[in-house]
């Protein structure tokens, strides 16, 4: 598994990364039709990466890494250019922005006290995740189509989105923090 570089889903996972700045040049530029476009074949190409890594058994080290990130660059800089663009009100975005960088700083933080730990995402903080994704396709559905119905269901899931994103952030620090605390130094737990 550490080996492996250019296997097909890293490749597509970096096709993803180059998705990127077309879909904030898009929006920028208000052409919301084809930034939804760009925004189904992102979505599409990570079901796809992490399906072919499985079934081609070509899961790898640095795909296990690139593949989270890509999706976290993706979902961040939605929420600041759809901020910018008064899409999305910049309170929603600094909300969860910081969550991530909570989450972030925690792992810097676990990394340099402990090594590296795995702790895997909880149910909350995977449906803050869905949700916050949910909300970016809903907000530039909305802006392509206008429609009252989508509107309401983005507003909807403005509140959704701001509850995971305050709740997963405050659970995965607790969780974190209470398993750091019952692990012995050389990363047993205590009975």
């Amino acid at each position: 598994m550490k080996g492996r570089i250019w296997t097909v889903p890293n490749q597509i996972t970096f096709l993803r990364l180059g998705f990127l700045p077309i879909f904030l040049i898009l929006i920028s530029y208000e052409q919301y039709k084809w930034a939804l476009l760009v925004l189904v074949f992102a979505g599409l190409s990570d079901g796809i990466d992490g399906l072919l890594a499985r079934e081609l058994n070509q899961r790898s080290a640095l795909g296990a890494y690139l593949d989270p990130i890509a999706d976290k660059l993706l979902l961040s800089s939605s929420f600041v250019i759809l901020a910018f663009e008064k899409k999305v009100a910049w309170w929603l975005t600094i909300i969860v922005l910081s969550r991530d960088v909570l989450i972030l700083v925690v792992a810097v933080v676990i990394i340099l006290i402990s090594g590296y730990r795995p702790f895997p995402p909880s149910i909350f903080g995977k449906a803050a995740t869905m949700f916050q994704i949910i909300l970016v396709f809903t907000v530039v559905l909305g802006a392509a189509y206008p429609h009252r119905l989508i509107a309401s269901v983005a507003n909807v899931l403005v509140y959704v989105v701001t509850a995971l994103a305050i709740f997963s952030a405050f659970h995965y620090s607790f969780t974190t923090t209470r398993r750091l605390s019952s692990a012995t130094p050389s990363g047993e737990s205590r009975s």
